[in-house]
């Protein structure tokens, strides 16, 4: 009787796990902040969520409230947002239907659709406003101000900066 044995069919199952050692430290670095910014992140939609809002359109809104009066082109809002959402329009489409923001032709330039957040979108706001920062709070409250400020220091020079 032969027996075969198949040593190198699945090289991940048959390697002992990684150690953290192993992983370039820039590896493990990203992979913590993805984590990080994932756990953060599904703490705000849950938040929002009972509001009938997502991250995405709470950070329009915010935007919005911050271009008061004057609103802002669908483009704009884009460039500001924290997160790339690739259909810009329809997500508008949706919170217009809601009552939360509105979208009007400029007269002096007919290419050009200004924003703006509604009353209705601005009151929404104002009631997360608290509840927002009480959140924040719970999420960074256990850091000394000298540590969040390195670390917002740090993150700042992470992120691309295109005059490099």
């Amino acid at each position: 009787m032969t027996v075969v044995v198949i040593t190198d069919t699945f090289p991940s199952v048959n390697r002992r796990p990684s150690s953290p050692l192993d992983t370039p430290l820039e590896a493990r670095v990203f992979v913590s902040l993805q984590k990080t910014a994932d756990s953060l992140a599904v703490e705000t939609e849950q938040l929002l969520k009972p509001h009938g809002l997502t991250g995405t359109q709470y950070n329009v809104l915010r935007i919005l409230r911050g271009a008061e009066p004057d609103g802002l082109p669908c483009s704009s809002i884009g460039e500001r947002m924290i997160s790339h959402d690739p259909d810009m329009t329809r997500l508008l489409d949706r919170m217009e239907k809601r009552g939360l923001i509105t979208r009007a032709r400029q007269t002096d330039d007919r290419r050009v659709v200004k924003t703006r957040i509604t009353r209705s979108g601005l009151t929404l706001l104002k009631n997360l406003d608290q509840p927002v920062r009480e959140l924040h709070q719970r999420q960074f409250g256990h850091l000394p101000a000298a540590r969040l400020n390195a670390l917002a220091e740090l993150l700042e020079e992470v992120r691309p900066n295109p005059a490099r």
